[in-house]
């Protein structure tokens, strides 16, 4: 092996070592490309179409408080009765001659039970819930929106990575064929280092493909479609650090500020609102109403006024059914909420623990595979170099630091997923509504 290629292949080993520098200064794939960040496609997913459907689902029940908190309407009437219909009305004008008796009545109706601040109670609880909901939408979107800038940032990092091994077997196929060309090596060995070759080459093809892919899928979670050079990933993988286990009042409290919990507590509570409303039926409207009657007789006008009150008799089971569906309703929101914490506590502790396992992944590679890989690698290509080492051995080396830079490259993805996840679940009702209030890109 010439003194050129053994240069190339020790700086090449070199620079696969540090993968945090690796991690600041992602590969480009295209001069025209885009750069992207992390925030930027955190604050683009709150504006993807599901999370819009979910704040208009939440203005919607925001407009409901306002059209629950009025009274009933009065209702005017006019009406003209004591018509003759066999000697007519008489002659004359209208309104003090014609022998007719004309009526202007206006009711209202009083609504007793507390009914309208239940009424407008259950509808502000309603859209506490859908605003929640509309968070925890936020959320869901920003988790996979993090999730696919991660997945690309690691299929950027993954072709730069194949690529020099590409490059680094191509080389060893040129110096195998010079060395075949000069009688010092086999045709056999010669042939394994161009199947290397051709290998890498597949695999280079392969890598672009992932990283098309992951920008498809990043622009369905962003609700943006790619500029026409594409994006490139620009960020830094976050690193292991020292973590402890939540304690069980810290989790409780993760699990009570969630956007999910606060949306099934604020339906318990407007399902007790409604419980009120139902039982507050039994409580009768009396409408209230007075008429103002004029009725011409002769030279005189009669100018009359009425008043009057009728009471529904309602009975005290007739509001029975809906008192025992709202009863019914009122259980099953409190079963829901009993459900919905039990799950997302049972989620806080899983991405706790993810965070934790991933972290110490990260951390075995980083302190131990990682040198120990490239090391070998080195020695073996100075070994061959110098002849003490078969090519088939060399071959394994290669491969062997080629698997532990991928798998240290999926590691570091699965880390930062795991950490982002938990970091977006465990931010607070405030934190989040800060984060929505910002404009994308």
């Amino acid at each position: 092996m010439s003194i050129r290629h053994l240069f190339l292949m020790g700086a090449l080993l070199g620079a696969a070592t540090p993968w945090a520098q690796a991690a600041d200064t992602p590969s480009v794939p295209a001069a025209a490309a885009s750069p992207l960040t992390l925030q930027q496609v955190l604050e683009a997913a709150r504006q993807n179409p599901d999370t819009v459907a979910a704040q208009r689902a939440a203005d919607a029940a925001r407009a409901d408080v306002q059209a629950a908190n009025r009274a009933p309407a009065p209702t005017l009437s006019a009406g003209v009765s004591s018509i003759d219909l066999q000697n007519g009305a008489g002659s004359g004008p209208f309104w003090t001659q014609k022998r007719l008796d004309k009526s202007l009545g206006l009711d209202w109706t009083w609504e007793r039970g507390n009914k309208r601040a239940l009424r407008t109670e259950v509808a502000e609880r309603s859209a506490r819930a859908a605003q929640a909901d509309g968070t925890d939408m936020a959320v869901m979107q920003q988790i996979g929106a993090q999730n696919a800038f991660y997945d690309m940032l690691a299929a950027q990092q993954r072709l730069q990575t194949v690529q020099a091994i590409a490059q680094s077997a191509q080389q060893l196929a040129d110096t195998a064929a010079r060395r075949l060309k000069a009688g010092d090596l086999s045709s056999q060995e010669a042939a394994r280092t161009r199947i290397e070759a051709e290998r890498a080459r597949a695999d280079v093809h392969s890598a672009q493909r992932e990283q098309q892919q992951a920008a498809q899928l990043l622009s369905t979670w962003t609700g943006q479609k790619p500029p026409v050079g594409g994006w490139t990933a620009q960020g830094t993988w976050p690193t292991a650090q020292p973590n402890a286990a939540q304690a069980e009042d810290a989790i409780d409290a993760l699990v009570e500020q969630r956007p999910d919990v606060v949306a099934a507590r604020e339906r318990v509570a407007a399902a007790q609102a409604a419980l009120q409303a139902a039982q507050a039926l039994r409580s009768a409207d009396p409408s209230i109403g007075a008429t103002f009657d004029h009725y011409p007789d002769g030279t005189r006008t009669n100018r009359l006024l009425g008043l009057r009150i009728s009471i529904p008799l309602n009975g005290w089971q007739r509001f029975d059914g809906e008192i025992g569906r709202a009863l019914a309703q009122e259980q099953q929101s409190q079963d829901l909420l009993q459900k919905t914490r039990v799950q997302a506590r049972s989620e806080q502790v899983a991405l706790m623990q993810g965070w934790q396992a991933s972290a110490g992944r990260l951390k075995i590679y980083e302190e131990q595979i990682i040198p120990q890989a490239t090391q070998v690698a080195a020695q073996a290509e100075l070994a061959y170099s110098k002849g003490g080492l078969t090519l088939t051995d060399l071959l394994d080396a290669r491969r062997t630091l080629k698997t532990t830079q991928l798998e240290a490259l999926a590691v570091r993805s699965e880390h930062a997923k795991a950490l982002g996840t938990w970091q977006l679940r465990s931010a607070s009702p405030e934190a989040l509504q800060l984060r929505s209030a910002t404009t994308p890109p």
